[in-house]
């Protein structure tokens, strides 16, 4: 997608094919229009799936990914290396550690779908 005004056209399109899902992948374009693709999608009953945790406070049905306030505290440290003095370039990449799945029990009641309680135990966090 190119612009916020293809959104709309392509949830319905893809609500309208029938037992369908939506997954939000990761993106700039995807971060800016979170809320806008959560409430499509919400009001296309479409089940939809994201690896931003905000993405299911605006509504989504679930988020798994990587926890990116994990990612910042932990870029903090890199930070201060750098400031003591070490070089950037010398610095090993990280790759995130932590992941998250956060689920939106307010949405899947109103997709009329019920979320298996392993599924819910497993979840950092639950949004009623």
């Amino acid at each position: 997608m190119r612009s916020a005004a293809e959104l709309e056209g392509l949830i319905q399109t893809t609500a309208r094919g029938g037992n369908g899902s939506l997954m939000s992948p990761a993106g700039p374009f995807n971060v800016v229009h979170s809320r806008r693709i959560a409430q499509l999608a919400a009001q296309s009953r479409l089940p939809a799936i994201s690896i931003y945790s905000q993405f299911v406070a605006d509504g989504g049905l679930m988020a798994y990914g990587p926890d990116t306030r994990d990612i910042f505290r932990r870029s903090a440290h890199y930070v201060d290396r750098i400031l003591k003095g070490e070089r950037p370039a010398d610095l090993p990449v990280q790759a995130p550690t932590k992941y998250q799945t956060v689920i939106n029990l307010k949405t899947a009641k109103a997709l009329n779908l019920e979320v298996p309680v392993a599924l819910l135990v497993a979840a950092d966090e639950v949004i009623e």
